[in-house]
């Protein structure tokens, strides 16, 4: 897998170092419930956040939505002392998000498998069936929940509208748009305003994923970026509409050895929004 030769490797592992230590970590499906149930990587659980969202990045706000994911990966036995991986049907925005928001929680090891399923059954690796559903839990009986996940959090590893428009006028800060064309063109409207924010590159988060949805090797990655203006030197405010693509570039970018990555993590959701938020429509 093309992951190997990252000069920082702390967000993906792959296929083959996952079946050499499958028992020894939490391993977690975020794809769609009923694809869990037909196929999954063996010793999982699963968990959907896909309707988990954030408009208001204030610090109140802000605050709760974190809580709701301490709790919700607490649930499914997240521990800081034991390694997670997490996996999509590829290298896919669902997982990409899961892996940053419990970075940005404080888990010292967190890994998306490069790939996914599909790379798994690639290998020639089996899936489990979810045979049986679960049986109903007896209140009275129930096992206890298990605590909410705690850890030291990095804060840096997000933004804020408030540092959003911060970067805007900053020249070691660059904003990187990763919506689809029309998105960030504005012909696309998923809020109530369209366009992008000024200062803005653009580059399709699916850019640096290859045609197996695995990310592409890394000098063709970095070459993507730097040919964007987007260098090690500068902090990087990946955006898309709800932090779940420019999670995948947020990672992409570690990887890569980017020290300063920030996911805004409202996204187009919240600035697009607002009626107190700088948005222009780029030029054809």
């Amino acid at each position: 897998m093309s992951s190997i030769e990252f000069p920082d490797r702390r967000y993906l592992i792959t296929v083959g170092e996952l079946a050499d230590r499958l028992r020894d970590v939490t391993l977690i499906d975020l794809r769609p419930a009923e694809d869990f149930a037909v196929g999954h990587i063996p010793g999982s659980t699963h968990v959907d956040i896909y309707g988990v969202s954030l408009n208001d990045s204030a610090e109140a706000p802000l605050n709760s939505f974190l809580a709701i994911f301490r709790v919700l990966f607490g649930s499914r036995g997240v521990r800081a002392d034991r390694p997670v991986v997490i996996y999509d049907h590829e290298s896919g925005e669902r997982a990409s998000r899961a892996v940053w928001l419990l970075a940005v929680l404080g888990h010292p090891d967190v890994r998306l498998l490069d790939g996914g399923t599909e790379a798994w059954t690639r290998a020639g690796h089996k899936l489990a069936r979810l045979e049986i559903a679960p049986p109903p839990i007896d209140p009275v009986q129930a096992p206890p929940t298990p605590p909410p996940f705690r850890g030291d959090m990095n804060l840096d590893f997000l933004a804020t509208r408030f540092d959003v428009e911060r970067a805007i006028d900053d020249p070691g800060s660059v904003i990187v748009d990763v919506r689809r064309e029309s998105e960030y063109r504005g012909t696309e409207k998923r809020a109530r305003r369209a366009g992008t924010i000024p200062g803005t590159v653009h580059l399709f988060w699916r850019d640096h994923l290859d045609e197996h949805g695995a990310f592409r090797k890394p000098d063709e990655i970095r070459a993507l970026y730097e040919a964007k203006g987007i260098t090690p030197d500068k902090t990087v405010i990946p955006l898309c509409h709800g932090g779940y693509r420019s999670a995948s570039t947020f990672i992409a970018l570690k990887s890569l050895g980017c020290p300063q990555v920030r996911n805004y993590v409202s996204a187009w959701g919240e600035w697009g929004n607002r009626e107190d938020t700088r948005i222009v429509i780029p030029p054809a």
